[in-house]
């Protein structure tokens, strides 16, 4: 009983006032509710610079009620002279989601004004004023192919006050402008892609949070890690980027000893990509050594002096 008592006095001026009517309660849109609030209800408080902060304003759908008591308080704390009987109430403006505003806040997100949306479905609550967000990053992920007709569930919010965010759904059949890369021929394992094997392809689908499809540079030159066979759509999951130096190259060897600088031919025994350590055979003695792949076909060799081998070892 005591634990009641409590929480009933400490939500008093939250309660709603059973004579009051939803027409007159005051809309505020910030989060404080201001002197120049209170003043549209009670003149008096108009002596006071309009700025001044009166209280928090309620959240999204909820009332907040000033009853005399507390509107007696706030007087004398600023020398007015005032006495009521009434109540005071406040609120946020809400209205409902309408799927025009929903539609252009989509296009926005995916970048496409002309990207065709179909709202089936919206969040059938009110909301409060404010900019209508969507952001890609929330799209599901890319559907099937058997699934790709299914609507797509978006999940945004309206950034209302300072910066809150107040959520929202849409389910909708979305389709935008897309490109891809796809084979013309089959690509083997193993060889590198060539720019006449490929061709882009123009086509509607329903966007996704997935990374954008590779462009023709992002392909050309890499290697396929298994068949990819003709008329297949290509990604760079399935690509490998092709080897500087292939084992059994022929490689061109700088070497450098303190200030001095020679070139042999040796080569590979190993593949690797540009900063990797391979083993080198030496084309006239057959030594083999270690050098750093610098770029196709070039490898770096740092030879230590005989005075640095020295000072190392003491």
């Amino acid at each position: 009983m005591a634990l009641s008592i409590a929480l009933l006095l400490a939500t008093t001026s939250a309660l709603p006032a059973p004579r009051l009517s939803v027409s007159s309660c005051l809309t505020v849109k910030g989060d404080i509710i201001l002197a120049r609030d209170l003043s549209r209800a009670l003149p008096v408080f108009s002596s006071l610079p309009p700025d001044t902060r009166i209280g928090f304003a309620p959240i999204p759908g909820v009332r907040r009620f000033f009853y005399a008591s507390e509107l007696r308080r706030i007087a004398a704390r600023y020398h007015i002279v005032f006495s009521t009987s009434g109540a005071v109430c406040f609120e946020r403006p809400m209205e409902m989601l309408q799927p025009d505003r929903v539609i252009a806040a989509m296009r926005q997100a995916l970048g496409q004004p002309g990207a065709h949306i179909e709202i089936l479905e919206l969040s059938r609550y009110p909301v409060p004023h404010g900019e209508v967000r969507f952001d890609r990053s929330a799209l599901p992920a890319a559907p099937s192919l058997g699934n790709a007709a299914l609507p797509l569930l978006w999940r945004g919010f309206v950034r209302y006050g300072d910066d809150h965010r107040f959520a929202i759904w849409a389910r909708a059949n979305i389709r935008v402008q897309s490109a891809r890369l796809v084979a013309i021929q089959d690509l083997p394992p193993g060889q590198a892609i060539e720019a006449r094997q490929v061709r882009i392809e123009e086509y509607e689908a329903p966007p996704s949070n997935q990374p954008p499809p590779p462009s023709l540079d992002q392909v050309v030159g890499k290697m396929p890690r298994r068949l990819i066979a003709a008329s297949s759509p290509i990604n760079l999951l399935q690509l490998d980027q092709p080897e500087d130096i292939e084992r059994g190259d022929r490689v061109y060897v700088e070497v450098q000893s303190g200030r001095a600088r020679l070139s042999l031919e040796g080569r590979a025994l190993a593949a690797g990509r540009k900063g990797d350590m391979i083993p080198v055979r030496n084309g006239v003695n057959g030594k083999i050594f270690s050098a750093c792949v610098q770029d196709k076909g070039r490898v770096l060799l740092v030879a230590t002096l005989p005075s640095q081998a020295q000072d190392q070892n003491q």
